[in-house]
Parts: C-alpha cells; structure tokens; sequence
C-alpha cells in the first residue's frame, strides 16, 4: 500500500493505511545517517562511546558539539543524531534527575530516568504542531539503592529498551553483530562455562574501552567518511559508580591496540586470499 509518504508525512499524528507513521521514520533515517553510538553493560560498570564527526579542520573539537554528556552524578548519556535535537533531550534528563532528588531525596532509578525520558520523546510523536526528535539517546546510569547498573536506549519513537549492548546511528547493524561476539549476557556466559554462574567472565570496563574503539574503527571508512573524534565516558567501580569522561590516555591506548589489531585481521585476510588464489 503506501510505500512512500504520499500525503500521510505532513503529521506526526497521521498513520498511513498500513500503519506507518512516516515522520517518525524519517527521525531514525535521521539517526541512521548519524555517526555510530555504542554503550557496553560490563561486570562492573557501563562504557559509552560514539563517534563524533569533525566537519572542518578548523573546528574546536574539545568544546564543540559533544555526544556524551553527565546529567546526574550517577548517570550519563550519549546521543547520535540531530546534535540541537540531543541538547534538548540532554537538559530534559537533567531536570528529571534534578526533580527526583529533590522530591523524593534520592537519586533517580535508571529505569525511571529512561521511562520518563522515553515518555517525553513520545510527546512529540503524538501532536501536529510538533515533530519527532531526530536523535536517539543511550542512557547509562547506577542506582546506589540497588547497587545496580544498567544501560538503556530511547529511540526517536519514544521506546525503551533496556540492553547488555546497544548500538545507533550509521553502523548500528554491524556494530551489534560484534557486540554479540562479546561476553556480555550473564546468562550466554553462564551456559557456554556450564558453572551456572559467569559472572566474573563478564567483560570488563577496561576491556570495553577497547572493544568499543576497535567496532568504531572497523565500521568507519577513511575513503569515504569524515575524520571523526573518539568522544567515551564509563561510570564504573573505579570512578566510584560516577560518570566520567575516560581518560585521554586510556582512549589513545585503546585507539593503538584497535587499529594494531585491525591491521593484523587484515593481514590474515590478505594471506588467506593468496593461499586460496594459489590452489
């Protein structure tokens, strides 16, 4: 039936006759444009990271058009996709948190910061005058109450997920395809040692940071994409469950081991080709 907008894009609040609404399609096509985001949920803490394009050589690329940003001392998000549209969802997140501690003096739950987030980007899917956000959000946050930890993505269609990995924006797709490879899920890691438990060979946040950046790397193409900056923070046990940025040196360290290895799978590959050509 209708394939294409013909009339029923003009509204957010207008669904197409196979029950589509185009708008909020064209928010993820927004998205999916966007450099790649990625979070890692780790045996002790969260890792966030995203790819942040440089769009001129003369660009601050320090205090400019950041993707990771701290909304509360125990939560941080990373966004992709319209910057200005992540800026709102940002400052949203950190009236939400500021509204919580100071109703109920504590800090909000991370599922209550992604459900009232995921409840504000969903406002704007339901009226004319407004649009969708064209901006996906990864949410990583810790409950002292609990003592747990968790990652979380609110789409532009105002759904929430809660995730072990997540992935958006331009490589999205094979991004998952290697975090999957990963030892991430409690329950994969329990049944592939058969110990019941699996837990202490869950990935680390340390791991992560590598893992991150190599993904990262291996999706962006030099010949065809723009140069781009590593932007990561992680809220773990060695920042004391805070978000923080990780260190520059942690992230230069990860970048030589993710393009060492990079090389060396390519390496192989090539080699393979020749044996292969020579039968």
């Amino acid at each position: 039936m209708a394939s294409s907008g013909s009339g029923y894009d003009l509204s957010s609040s207008t669904f197409s006759p196979d029950g589509r609404i185009f708008q909020v399609e064209y928010a993820h096509k927004a998205v999916e444009n966007a450099g790649t985001a990625l979070g890692l949920r780790c045996s002790d803490g969260v890792v966030l990271a995203v790819e942040k394009p440089l769009i001129t050589k003369m660009l601050v690329k320090e205090t400019t058009g950041r993707r990771v940003h701290t909304v509360d001392e125990y939560a941080g998000v990373a966004i992709t996709g319209f910057v200005s549209d992540g800026r709102q969802i940002v400052n949203r997140a950190r009236e939400e948190a500021s509204n919580y501690d100071e109703t109920y003096g504590t800090k909000i739950p991370p599922r209550t910061l992604a459900n009232r987030l995921s409840a504000y980007v969903h406002y704007f899917t339901l009226h004319g005058a407004l649009r969708p956000f064209g901006c996906s959000t990864l949410i990583a946050a810790y409950d002292p109450a609990t003592k747990h930890h968790s990652l979380h993505m609110v789409e532009p269609s105002g759904v929430t997920y809660e995730y072990y990995g997540a992935a958006a924006g331009r490589g999205r797709q094979p991004a998952r395809t290697e975090m999957e490879k990963l030892a991430i899920n409690p329950k994969q890691v329990a049944a592939s040692s058969g110990d019941g438990g699996g837990e202490g060979e869950l990935i680390t946040c340390a791991e992560a940071v590598k893992q991150l950046a190599k993904i990262i790397y291996t999706l962006h193409d030099e010949a065809k994409d723009k140069p781009f900056e590593l932007e990561m923070s992680w809220l773990c046990e060695g920042s004391g469950w805070k978000h923080v940025g990780v260190p520059k040196k942690v992230i230069a360290e990860a970048t030589v081991w993710a393009k060492k290895e990079i090389e060396e799978a390519e390496g192989e590959e090539s080699e393979e080709d020749d044996d292969e050509m020579e039968e």
